[in-house]
């Protein structure tokens, strides 16, 4: 079968690999569309880092080497069940939560698998992915999700990654939420908030993405920090009083400092993005004589079914976010270069596998 492989730095290939096994317990599924992530792009630009192997060194829980089939934001439909497989049939849209766990280490043991000290991800570190015609699941990894369109459903992963800081950031119906950046991250952030019932604003420098908050229907107020105060902003909708809680989904230093100074007292700032380079604050000035929290989340644990449900509920519409579908011989120039070149134009670019 075909498959995008990726070898390491700004090396990927179409080939021709083996096809995938049902053995008890999984699931084969035939890809329809993966979403092209940040993590894809980081591999690309700067090659192999953890939890992708090595060209020497396997991961602990694949036990494969470089290189590995791409891709981990996919839908798809049920092609075959192994034995012991309840629940799933032949035919079923599902999309696939692409972790890799221990199921025995510390965080594993208290439900917290997105820590797993020997995490791994399908389509990053073995076992198959979503940029290949066939792949093989374990069904505990697997989730039914209707009637929902095939190429939305291939953001319900991103979309588990924003409903977890939500859920991690405690935030509730009727608090006030300040979002730092308007990539996917951030704009499914911002359409989780606003499910909720959170008032939402969106502080964003690129027009397009500020434009496509306000089109989408997930920011009730949009704000360009480069050019507009955000504390004023924000002091003016709250009546002084400062945002409830601030999501991070920029990754850049000075956005955190920005949004820690729109927190109300007692406010929490909740960093979902990678940062790359070490971030300076005053503890006391930002933090302290305020009482506020500063609090971080990675991945996702037990969030995909609410995910699925906000979706078929008509409280969140994936649509608008997706803004190109390319084919899989384009990846590199019409997807991944297309994001790094220009990435304030596109929102999440879908590889379509039908």
């Amino acid at each position: 079968m075909k498959a995008v492989m990726y070898y390491g730095k700004e090396d990927l290939r179409i080939e021709d690999i083996e096809e995938p096994q049902v053995r008890p317990g999984t699931v084969r599924i035939k890809p329809a569309f993966n979403g092209i992530c940040g993590s894809d792009l980081h591999l690309y630009q700067d090659g192999p880092i953890p939890p992708a192997p090595g060209e020497e060194q396997p991961h602990p829980l694949s036990g494969e080497t470089l290189p590995v089939v791409l891709g981990h934001e996919f839908s798809g439909v049920v092609e075959e069940v192994g034995d012991g497989v309840d629940g799933i049939s032949v035919g079923d849209s599902v999309v696939v939560e692409p972790l890799m766990i221990d199921g025995t280490c510390p965080a594993c043991r208290k439900g917290m698998y997105n820590l797993c000290e020997q995490m791994g991800f399908i389509g990053i570190s073995g076992r198959g992915g979503g940029l290949s015609e066939h792949i093989v699941v374990e069904q505990q990894w697997v989730h039914r999700i209707g009637d929902m369109p095939l190429d939305q459903a291939a953001m319900i992963e991103p979309l588990a990654v924003c409903l977890h800081a939500v859920e991690h950031a405690g935030a509730t119906a009727g608090q006030t939420a300040v979002v730092g950046g308007a990539g996917p991250i951030g704009l499914l952030t911002a359409a989780v908030l606003k499910a909720k019932g959170i008032t939402t604003i969106v502080s964003e420098v690129s027009r397009t993405r500020r434009e496509k908050a306000l089109s989408a229907g997930v920011a009730d107020t949009v704000v360009d920090p480069s050019s507009e105060d955000l504390a004023a902003v924000v002091a003016d909708l709250t009546d002084g009083a400062g945002a409830d809680v601030a999501f991070d989904a920029a990754g850049v230093g000075v956005v955190v400092g920005q949004l820690l100074g729109v927190l109300a007292a007692g406010g929490r700032l909740e960093v979902i993005a990678l940062h790359s380079k070490p971030v300076e604050l005053d503890i006391t000035d930002a933090l302290t004589m305020q009482e506020r929290v500063l609090s971080s989340c990675i991945g996702y644990a037990n969030n995909h079914p609410e995910a699925i449900r906000l979706v078929q509920e008509g409280r969140i519409d994936l649509a608008p976010f997706i803004t190109s579908k390319i084919q899989p011989e384009d990846i590199v120039e019409k997807g991944i270069k297309r994001l790094l070149d220009n990435s304030g134009e596109e929102v999440k670019i879908l590889v379509s596998l039908e």
